[in-house]
This record gives structure tokens, C-alpha cells and sequence, in this order.
């Protein structure tokens, strides 16, 4: 039983979605890089492991941000007066067209790693841009950083900006696939590609076609977003007419819960049929509560989708949100959840702390499979 180690302190993990566990002086071990429990005595057969005592500092699990741009660091908290869709086309798009250039993404890239190492994320699902060297600049720097991630170079082919949107369909597949086919060969042990196209408005139906038999042929996790904004569910119901709404489009496009993980962002405007669609597929939605305030794009309705069986996670939405720690997205996401149940549903109770810190850990941890918690494994 080598490669193991002991570490002491205050434990504080999720048991479930309601409930915590606190063991005040207690021991947690590692062996072989997963858990191996937390104890309030230590096992007689960890004794001879390695202990590292912390007095009465917390021992928290890892974090995860389930939804963040990471171009977007650059500009955050600039353009809050704006809603969504002017907040893309005055901030959003004229910087993520900058990432054409190497140098520039590796200096702006830089900054936003050095700041989500050293904050309590140990996990992160990331947009990048649609430019592939910039995309695996990014990480390169993410995998040296010791973090777990995501990436997904963006799929855009319509109604962006000049240095942004992809020429065509094809050519934007054709690029999604080099940059696979160099992920690969660079064999990173920690960061991972996911599927990414924007949004229905930032996609053609033939790109949303070839993106669903990308996934298919691959059977890698996908991001989007989803029903976010106002402005934004009636622009894709002029693009897709013959939906029923946002996820159904996303679903005759193949998109909604495919073959593997699917994380949708915001759901502020999801109805009940949306939801449960989403239950179904077992789609996570990524709750960000400090962009949709900012962006003026509402309160999404948490517990109903947790009353649903949706599994949720918390996402920063940088630079819509303006704090990479998610920290800072339990608080936000258990005040945003005190205003929906007093303003619009008081059959929905508020998020409690044991909730919020469940969502922080477990809830966007179980994204990347048993993350999240200190149970053995």
C-alpha cells in the first residue's frame, strides 16, 4: 500500500444534496490518487502513510466551474448596463476575435489560468474561440497548471463578427476535427475536449447536423447554452421555426443528451416540457446566477429543475460573471433562489448552504465522473 498519504483537519464534504458531513479533527487519505475515505480515527492501515496536519484549517473538496469563458477574463465586468445579446456584439466578439493572434492568447490566457489555479476550482468546463492554435495554447497552459478541464474550441459559422466566424459548415467541422486530431497526439492526462457550438443563433443547421454526427463518431461530451435571455429564445424561434422550442431544437439536431455528457448554461427561461426533456437525457444544466443578474436575464428557477432530477452544477460565466471562485456562485446562486422564491414562486423553497455547497462540489464534480466528495473512490 504505497503512494498513499494522510491529510489532518477540520473535513467538510457533501454526504448529499441535502446533508453534510463535518468531521472536526478528522483524517482524509489518499492512495493510488483517489480517496480512500475520510476518518475520525485514523485506520491502523494508513498509519504508516505520510500526515500532513493542517490544525484546525478546512479540508474542502475541489470546486468545479461547469460553465466559463476563458477569452473573456480580459473584459470582465465591462458592458453590465447591456443584455445579451449587445453585450456579444459591443465586448464579446471584438475580443474573441483578438485569440487570432497567438501572441495575444498566450499573454491573456496566462492571466486567467494564474487566477483560476490559485482559487478553489480544481475543475472547470471552458469555452475557448473557434482559432485551433489558440485553443490548444490554452491547454497546454491548463494541463501545466495541474487542473482538471473541459476545452471545447467554438463552433460558429453565422452572425458573429469578421475574425471570428468560420467561413462555412464545413470548414468550421473541418477545423473542429484538426484540432481533435492534435489533442490526440499531444496525449494530456488532465484536459480533455468537449464539443462546443455557441449557440443555435451562432450555427447553421448544417454545422448543428455535423457537430450531432461528430459526437456520434466519437462519443465526446458537448456544452451550449440555453434559453438564457428573452432576446435570445425569440431570435431561435425565428431560426428554427418548426421547433416546439430552444431545447427541442437542440434535440432534432441530435444535440440535446446524445452519447455522451451534454451541460447546458443559464436555462433561465426553460419551461416544464424543456426540463423534463432534460431529466430525461440526463442534461446538465449549469446555473449561473451572478451573469444572469448582470446580463438582466433573469432568475432561473434551480429547484425546480433539482425537484426534476436535472443535475446542476454552478458555472462563473466569466466575463458575464466577474469572479472566477465559485465560491462566490454559492452565495450568488443561493441569493438569486431567495429572490425567486419571494418575487415568483413560494412553492420553491431558497437554496440552503448544504444545497449550494452540494451543486459547488458533487453536483458539477459528477460532470466529470466521482468528483466532488471524499467517499472511498
Amino acid at each position: 500500500m504505497d503512494k498513499c498519504f494522510v491529510l489532518k483537519g477540520d473535513i467538510c464534504y457533501s454526504k448529499d444534496l441535502r446533508a453534510l458531513r463535518a468531521l472536526p479533527g478528522g483524517y482524509l487519505v489518499c492512495e493510488e490518487g483517489l480517496s480512500a475515505g475520510a476518518y475520525e480515527v485514523l485506520p491502523e492501515r494508513y498509519r504508516h502513510c505520510p500526515l500532513t496536519d493542517f490544525g484546525s484549517a478546512l479540508l474542502l473538496p475541489g470546486l468545479t466551474d461547469l460553465h466559463v469563458h476563458a477569452p473573456q477574463y480580459s473584459f470582465r465586468a465591462l458592458g453590465m448596463d447591456m443584455e445579451l445579446l449587445d453585450w456579444l456584439n459591443a465586448h464579446t466578439f471584438p475580443e474573441e476575435a483578438k485569440y487570432q493572434s497567438a501572441d495575444y492568447a498566450k499573454s491573456a490566457y496566462a492571466s486567467f489560468v494564474r487566477d483560476l489555479a490559485a482559487g478553489p476550482n480544481t475543475r472547470a468546463v471552458v469555452f475557448a474561440t473557434c482559432h485551433v492554435p489558440a485553443t490548444l495554447l490554452l491547454m497546454d497552459m491548463l494541463e501545466e497548471a495541474g487542473l482538471h478541464t473541459l476545452v471545447g474550441k467554438v463552433n460558429m459559422d453565422r452572425n458573429s463578427h469578421p475574425g471570428l466566424q468560420e467561413a462555412s459548415a464545413e470548414a468550421s467541422l473541418a477545423n473542429t476535427s484538426a484540432w481533435l486530431a492534435q489533442v490526440r497526439a499531444k496525449g494530456y492526462r488532465r484536459t480533455k475536449p468537449i464539443l462546443t457550438p455557441r449557440f443555435i443563433p451562432s450555427c447553421t443547421d448544417a454545422l448543428m447536423r455535423g457537430l450531432a454526427a461528430l459526437q456520434r463518431e466519437t462519443g465526446l461530451p458537448m456544452q451550449s447554452h440555453l434559453s438564457e435571455n428573452l432576446g435570445e429564445c425569440g431570435w431561435v424561434r425565428e431560426l428554427c421555426p418548426d421547433s416546439e422550442g430552444y431545447g427541442d431544437a437542440y434535440l432534432r439536431f441530435g444535440l440535446l443528451g446524445g452519447p455522451a455528457p451534454t451541460v447546458m448554461a443559464h436555462c433561465v427561461w426553460s419551461d416544464e416540457k424543456e426540463i423534463r426533456s432534460m431529466a430525461q437525457r440526463g442534461v446538465y444544466m449549469a446555473h449561473c446566477p451572478q451573469s444572469n443578474v448582470n446580463l438582466a436575464s433573469g432568475i432561473a428557477p434551480v429547484r425546480r429543475f433539482l425537484n426534476q432530477g436535472v443535475p446542476v452544477g454552478l458555472g462563473s460565466d466569466m466575463a458575464a460573471g466577474c469572479h472566477t471562485s465559485i465560491f462566490r456562485g454559492m452565495a450568488d446562486a443561493i441569493q438569486m433562489s431567495k429572490l425567486h422564491w419571494r418575487l415568483q414562486n413560494q412553492e420553491e423553497p431558497a437554496l440552503t448552504l448544504a444545497e449550494a455547497f452540494y451543486l459547488a462540489t458533487k453536483g458539477g464534480g459528477s460532470f466529470f465522473g466521482k468528483a466532488g466528495g471524499f467517499e472511498e473512490g
